[in-house]
């Protein structure tokens, strides 16, 4: 099969083929997902699904799989009682049963995916690509190694993907939500209001008493969840990145120009090469392909042989193509040997003969060296970095497996040890304060999974360096007592007290606007500056905080009203509203109906599989079930 797709990949026929099967398969991947693979049977069945069974071995290994990819995810083991309490158990057997009725579906329709589309599907696949848009076996076995798939079964499962997607692409295409619903909802989207508001600050509530300890032991009660100190960790964490190693000065002028010559005119940031805009036509035979290369040569055009054949302008496009995108020398000589306009005599192709024609051509671009010397010589500096990184891993892990250390490992090579007195799975320190940290997130997750004394492997980074740490302390989460947690106490009650205060003295700001005083009087009299606020939609973030926003859409046409901001309470009178024509939101109109449209389909494929449920009839074996789960 391997052998098989690496000729799939050839030619200038091929890559037009991959482009049109492509849809399908991202489409797969998205909703069935590339691992969802590798089942078997056995005589013990968790489910069955009308003439259909799902084996107990079959939903163990996708479940367990599902498990590992948890796992993996949170850095940490994830129990079976974790996964039910996530639902995770009947989400994989939900899946499996779906699948299980698309595919009888299937079975009965009597439909088949071929040989050749399969291959085409795969070697399409952007993920098992190399930089140039071929095939790479290498990382197509990765991938599937990665996985715990093999390629004979993830051949078979790709086979019952595609059919699973035939069917449900014919049945959602063409399905659309009324049009009216689309113009109302831009109608909605597009409506703005225009408004005068004015802001009362903090200190219009006045002097707020001084609460007793009574009443801020009261408020504590009532809150005490809110007042818990969330687990902090104490750790050492070692850095090892290019950058702090890479040093472009020491890179040659010839060593730079040497490496410039291997990639101008084909590293995008070096230039582009040469490409040529190409139409191509497929023929089933050679005997065809010759007597539409004859008539070529009498007179007629290449246009003349695809309007004979009822071909589309999709059918023959190829588009603005590279000479290594052409994988077959000689087919790629041929094409680029040709003037603009020029059409080709049959070429030979994996696919078929072809002939090509070359509608335009782009000349490369180059970018003079001097232009990019620095960005060079970084790259291969940053390259050099990347050797003597792995030779500091491997030096610092032999210095932590012969007994010392991390911080005396990190300072017998030079480097310098960040200690981290206390940080919550957030990232913050008990003042609140971030705490800056290499690769964050990553190692945030990690410390959070590991313990003290535990000896865990080094963090790889997304540029090729590592993050070791150890974790020295943790103080778990607790509920902080009533005098831990008083200063807090008192200033969240202190700041109710203000927002209470400036609600009802903004209630009467509002009264007296709807008596009819202008915006300017109200706000003078409280000494208040007027903004004037034009054309803000729902979800403006920019105009007004949120909640003012919120607020006016949620008052009538020519309403007043009041909304909490920081710092205060924003007081405003609407002052004018617009729902525009539709002429001015038919864009919005299209994007809207585009997403109300999917929502369509998808709400007809579930009622679709579910319907296929009811009519095959499901069974599930709960004692086979939990058997099969480990419980």
């Amino acid at each position: 099969m391997l052998e098989s797709m690496r000729n799939a990949a050839q030619g200038v026929v091929g890559k037009a083929i991959m482009t049109v099967v492509m849809g399908l398969i991202i489409v797969s991947f998205v909703i069935w997902g590339v691992g969802d693979m590798l089942r078997g049977f056995s005589a013990s069945n968790v489910a069955s699904v009308g003439p259909a069974r799902i084996s107990a071995q079959d939903y163990r290994y996708e479940y367990q799989r599902t498990l590992q990819q948890y796992q993996r995810r949170l850095r940490q083991p994830f129990t079976n009682e974790q996964a039910r309490a996530i639902g995770l158990d009947r989400q994989v057997l939900q899946r499996m049963i779906s699948e299980a009725a698309i595919d009888a579906e299937t079975s009965k329709l009597g439909l088949d995916v071929s040989d050749d589309a399969l291959r085409a599907m795969i070697v399409g696949n952007p993920d098992f690509q190399d930089k140039s848009g071929a095939f790479d076996p290498q990382k197509f076995a990765g991938l599937l190694r990665d996985n715990d798939l093999n390629e004979r079964f993830y051949v078979a499962e790709m086979k019952k993907n595609a059919l699973r997607q035939f069917i449900l692409a014919a049945l959602a295409s063409g399905l659309t939500a009324p049009k009216a619903m689309a113009s109302a909802e831009a109608a909605y989207d597009g409506q703005t209001r225009s408004a005068d508001t004015f802001v009362l600050p903090a200190s219009a509530a006045g002097d707020i008493p001084a609460p007793s300890d009574d009443t801020l032991k009261a408020y504590y009660n009532d809150r005490k969840s809110s007042y818990r100190a969330p687990e902090y960790r104490s750790f050492d964490a070692v850095a090892l990145e290019p950058e702090t190693l890479a040093d472009a000065g020491e890179v040659s002028d010839a060593d730079a120009k040497a490496a410039y010559a291997r990639v101008a005119g084909k590293d995008p940031k070096y230039g582009a090469p040469e490409k040529r805009d190409l139409d191509q036509i497929l023929f089933p035979s050679q005997a065809e392909a010759a007597e539409a290369d004859a008539k070529i040569k009498a007179g007629a055009s290449f246009d003349d042989i695809v309007k004979a054949r009822n071909l589309k302008p999709d059918d023959i496009a190829l588009g603005p193509t590279a000479r290594d995108a052409i994988i077959d020398p000689a087919e790629a000589e041929a094409v680029f040997a040709l003037p603009a306009g020029g059409v080709s005599g049959v070429l030979s192709s994996q696919f078929g003969p072809v002939i090509v024609r070359v509608k335009s051509i782009t000349p490369s671009t180059v970018k003079p060296f001097a232009e990019v010397a620095d960005d060079v010589k970084r790259q291969i500096s940053a390259g050099r970095a990347g050797d003597k990184i792995q030779a500091l891993h491997d030096k610092i892990e032999d210095l932590r497996v012969s007994g010392k250390p991390l911080a005396e490992a990190a300072r017998d090579e030079g480097l310098k040890t960040i200690s981290v007195a206390a940080v919550d799975a957030s990232g913050k320190d008990p003042s609140g304060a971030e705490v800056a940290l290499p690769a964050r997130a990553e190692l945030l997750k990690a410390v959070f999974a590991s313990d003290v004394g535990l000896d865990e492997a080094p963090l790889p980074t997304r540029d090729r360096g590592f993050v070791w740490f150890a974790v020295s302390k943790v103080e778990p989460s607790h509920e902080r007592s009533f005098a831990e947690a008083k200063p807090q106490v008192e200033a969240q009650w202190r700041a109710e007290q203000v927002d209470k205060a400036l609600a009802s003295k903004a209630d009467d700001l509002v009264k007296d606007l709807r008596s009819g005083a202008s915006v300017a009087d109200v706000a003078k009299s409280v000494g208040a500056p007027v903004r004037s606020v034009t054309d803000i939609r729902r979800g403006d973030k920019a105009s007004l905080p949120e909640s003012v926003v919120a607020a006016i859409f949620r008052e009538p046409a020519d309403g007043v009203g009041s909304a909490a901001v920081p710092g205060g309470r924003a007081v405003f009178k609407i002052t004018a509203d617009k729902t525009p024509p539709v002429a001015a939101i038919d864009p919005a109109v299209k994007a809207t109906a585009q997403q109300l449209d999917e929502a369509v389909r998808e709400s007809v494929i579930d009622q679709y599989i579910a319907s296929l449920r009811r009519s095959l009839g499901v069974t599930v074996n709960q004692t086979v079930l939990q058997s099969a789960e480990g419980g």
